[in-house]
């Protein structure tokens, strides 16, 4: 087609050329955005803050113990300066005399998706660091072999540096409270207060096993159950999609397990998605042996909620979305789904991997039922053993390369949820072959990739 000097169809290309750069253009003004708050957080703090309060968190703990910690300074009138670790440069550290990091450990020794910026970036390498005096507080999982890995890897990358340790690193277990405890009395003894913030999580309440449903009858893997359960004597409380629900098992309560919430307020009930864990013995897992096998419906169950900030949608609440995820994973997905069919949101794109569809298509009459709605844009169920070669959901992902880069182009964020162990890793390498690893890490460091993984 030959155009002439329309001036309509000139007009309608300029339109086109700047709706697509608008397009482009505003992922990179939300996070000049962030950049900007967080440098005048830094500059109301004072150029030279007396300490360095930095946090690497997975799923939201380090984050809020930071949060205390500095509140606890600021009650003892120490400005200090919270920020992310990934966000700290190497001139900040080179300035800092004192700096206080609270990071977990993410898998076998890893650091936490936030903390991989910071990991390759420096401690890769040198960085003298004579003038700082440090503290670290590791929170981890006794049940990984590399117990608290990250945060002994950043300890001991700290006295490489010429560092000086305040006081002996706090390793912390699933948020055991004897620890935490530790760490809150060193920081009153150097900060010269003990009239510190509360630092005790809310109190479990008392809700109702309301409902069990077993969803993979005759499945090649463990059962996995849907559960609802509901606050007794008091108002549903409030949470948001990618929240999580902490569960005191009668035989452990010292140690609450984590689940993902599969459902929003507007449901009136807390939905979970339970796999029943079986230890080599034929043992059943504490949390789960009791959630699934042992408490009747109708039982008390010590529960409470606690929010998951990085794996909310907040500022991706208006972008296309793309889930990713497989078994038990399903559920932090199911909570995002329903809140955005709620919202009227409907660029949403799930692929999703199990065993064989005959049993283990989760929650299929629902997702059916968003696809005919328009909620779901693209649906794509990958099942493993329904064939003769195994197929997995990374494997889907990286053929839906063409796809993926079109979806990222228009603003997409994307949202992993379910095992650590073969899944996140094979769908990130699938990832950033398909974006390129710069621009994945871009991505994770914008909010736009967030990871439930366990």
């Amino acid at each position: 087609m030959i155009w002439t000097n329309d001036p309509t169809r000139w007009m309608l290309v300029a339109g086109m050329g700047a709706g697509y750069a608008l397009v482009c253009l505003a992922p990179y003004l939300r996070t000049r955005r962030k950049r900007l708050a967080a440098a005048r957080a830094k500059a109301e703090a004072g150029a030279e803050p007396g300490w360095i309060v930095a946090y690497a968190s997975q799923t939201g703990n380090a984050e809020e113990l930071a949060q205390q910690t500095a509140a606890t300074l600021k009650l003892a009138g120490i400005p200090a300066q919270l920020s992310e670790l990934s966000d700290l440069s190497a001139d900040e550290l080179r300035r800092a005399e004192r700096a206080l990091f609270l990071v977990s450990t993410y898998g076998e020794g890893d650091a936490p998706d936030a903390a991989a910026a910071f990991a390759g970036r420096l401690m890769t390498g040198s960085l003298a660091l004579p003038q700082l005096h440090y503290a670290v507080l590791a929170l981890g999982d006794r049940s990984y072999s590399r117990y608290c890995g990250f945060g002994r890897a950043l300890d001991q990358w700290l006295q490489a540096q010429g560092a000086q340790s305040l006081f002996p690193r706090v390793e912390v277990d699933r948020s055991a409270a004897d620890a935490i405890g530790s760490w809150r009395q060193q920081l009153s003894h150097l900060a010269g207060t003990s009239d510190a913030p509360d630092w005790s999580a809310p109190a479990f309440g008392d809700w109702r096993l309301a409902e069990r449903v077993l969803l993979n009858p005759g499945s090649a893997g463990a059962p996995v159950y849907h559960l609802e359960l509901e606050p007794l004597d008091v108002a549903l409380p409030d949470w948001q999609s990618g929240d999580l629900a902490q569960i005191a098992a009668p035989a452990d309560p010292a140690h609450a397990r984590e689940y993902s919430i599969a459902s929003i307020p507007a449901d009136g009930r807390v939905h979970l998605l339970v796999r029943l864990q079986a230890r080599e013995d034929g043992s059943h897992g504490v949390a789960s042996g009791w959630l699934t096998q042992q408490a009747a419906p109708g039982a008390t169950v010590q529960l409470r909620l606690r929010q998951h900030r990085r794996f909310r949608l907040e500022d991706n609440a208006g972008r296309p979305l793309i889930l990713i995820g497989n078994g038990s994973g399903i559920a932090g997905l199911r909570g995002h789904l329903k809140a955005r069919a709620l919202a009227g949101q409907k660029r949403n794109w799930l692929l999703f991997g199990e065993r064989n569809a005959a049993h283990d298509y989760h929650y299929r009459a629902e997702l059916d039922g968003w696809q005919r709605d328009g909620v779901l844009e693209q649906l794509d169920m990958v099942f493993s053993r329904d064939q003769a070669e195994r197929r997995y959901v990374q494997d889907r992902l990286a053929e839906q390369a063409v796809q993926l880069r079109a979806w990222i182009a228009d603003g997409a964020a994307i949202y992993v949820c379910g095992s650590l162990d073969g899944m996140a890793a094979g769908v990130d390498a699938a990832l950033a072959t398909a974006l390129g690893r710069d621009a994945l890490d871009h991505l994770a460091t914008s909010g736009r990739y967030r990871r439930d993984v366990y």
